[in-house]
């Protein structure tokens, strides 16, 4: 008879979104006075690797928790709510390799995707939860670890900017070898 592994619960507090808190990750981009040159506050994007596509995503049915998570290989991607509510993003920090970094080494931690990148799954212990209130989004860098938008409301919308065959071609879905579980102040919250 196969042992059945028992599937492990991490609870989380979740971290508020700053440009501080989520640079490992990212940038947290904020409203900017019209007029406004370009510079290191605006998203610094990566679209070059194809079409872009801006759309509203509309998600039901997200709590706040997740046991698989993403990253997309090929493209920066941004993130925000519509009308500012909040929602939650579990991330880790990119693990995207280049191929003369892989010699000698696969088969350890060291994964080729079925896109032809490679990379090394996130430790249980890097994954980290954020809120995302407010007129604000995030531009996740190429290659950061994610699983959302969660939220606790039935359904929302989002805008999302990405490449137009991002889920095809760039994605990579890694079933966890745990369930992460968050929560955002206090147990009343």
């Amino acid at each position: 008879m196969e042992k059945q592994e028992e599937v492990v619960t991490v609870k989380l507090r979740a971290i508020e979104a700053t440009a501080e808190s989520f640079k490992e990750y990212g940038q947290v981009i904020e409203a900017s006075a019209d007029g406004e040159e370009f510079g290191p506050q605006d998203a610094q994007l990566d679209l070059s690797r194809g079409i872009p596509r801006f759309y509203v995503m509309h998600l039901e049915n997200r709590p706040l928790k997740f046991s698989t998570i993403t990253h997309h290989a090929s493209v920066t991607q941004c993130l925000g709510s519509i009308g500012g509510h909040v929602w939650y993003l579990g991330v880790a920090k990119p693990s995207i390799l280049d191929s003369t970094e892989t010699e000698g080494d696969m088969g350890t931690n060291i994964v080729r995707s079925h896109c032809g990148h490679f990379y090394v799954p996130p430790a249980i212990e890097d994954v980290r939860v954020f809120k995302i209130a407010g007129p604000k989004f995030l531009k996740l860098n190429r290659g950061t670890w994610h699983a959302g938008p969660l939220f606790k409301a039935d359904d929302m919308d989002f805008y999302n900017l990405e490449l137009s065959n991002t889920n095809v071609i760039s994605s990579l879905f890694l079933s966890l070898s745990c369930i992460y579980e968050f929560t955002y102040g206090f147990w009343w919250q």
